[in-house]
């Protein structure tokens, strides 16, 4: 049975959700959506059918589902002024605002409601992404089902047991596309310098990370026999890894996923103040 879910806010995320959604068969008829950009809410409703308001009480009020999609530094205020409207209905709260925690939303509520937070990340735009989910102790498993098949829509899903891991989520999946593209941009501009055209260079680094993410996705080895099926000894391969090994470049990606999740938890404080 399909459940009526209100977005609130109608940004890329939540753009993305519907999307999903509606494309796995979700009933356009039972998906609501507020935001005070009528321009935002006018493409949702154009492209995918979907109910629309510039109120977000008015889509609360039809809602079994309501999912949080807006800044995480808006999220408190938004979340105590729909606090009387939301009390009466006790629907399934899931928020996908970074770095703020169960504990907080449900504060702000000022209710003791299920609650599941996730942290989805920017690949979930093209249905291509990786979301961790930690749901709180008033949560069952029938809606712990729901939003894993929400989040499902737009990517893979892995379960939290401890809401402190969220950080090291942020940390990896949350920002890992980044780090990804800086790799990627540093292996254009080192293959430029040695005298290949842009075009060329973008095309053969493109599908050469998607072709290992491919492999190791699909493949039942581990990324580290991936590696070594790549490098023959003697090989170029291995002169290229011995400068990565002796740059302490494990090091360096260590110490870069530490201060992104130490910021995320400085993050967290500050937006909880």
């Amino acid at each position: 049975m399909q459940e009526k879910i209100a977005f609130i806010g109608a940004g890329n995320m939540a753009n993305s959700l519907i999307g999903g959604l509606i494309n796995n068969g979700y009933a356009a008829d039972l998906i609501f959506a507020s935001d005070p950009n009528p321009e935002k809410l006018a493409s949702l409703r154009n492209r995918y059918g979907i109910h629309i308001s510039e109120n977000n009480h008015d889509v609360v009020a039809k809602a079994n589902v309501v999912i949080f999609a807006v800044k995480p530094q808006v999220l408190g205020g938004v979340a105590k002024d729909l606090a009387p409207t939301i009390h009466p209905l006790k629907p399934l709260i899931i928020s996908i605002a970074a770095g703020v925690h169960t504990q907080y939303i449900s504060a702000c509520l000022n209710h003791k409601l299920s609650i599941i937070r996730c942290m989805p990340n920017t690949p979930a735009l093209l249905q291509a992404g990786a979301t961790a989910l930690f749901a709180n102790a008033h949560t069952s498993v029938i809606q712990r089902d729901l939003a894993e098949s929400i989040m499902r829509s737009v990517g893979i899903t892995v379960w939290l047991d401890d809401e402190k891991d969220m950080d090291i989520v942020t940390a990896l999946s949350g920002s890992g596309p980044a780090y990804f593209f800086f790799f990627m941009e540093a292996l254009e501009q080192a293959a430029i310098e040695q005298g290949l055209s842009k075009e060329v260079v973008h095309l053969l680094t493109i599908q050469t990370a998607l072709g290992a993410s491919r492999m190791a996705l699909e493949s039942n080895e581990t990324i580290s026999i991936l590696k070594e099926r790549v490098t023959s000894p003697g090989g170029t391969t291995e002169q290229a890894l011995k400068i990565f090994e002796s740059s302490n470049l494990r090091t360096i990606l260590a110490q870069a996923v530490n201060a992104a999740k130490e910021r995320s938890i400085e993050l967290a404080k500050l937006l909880e103040i």
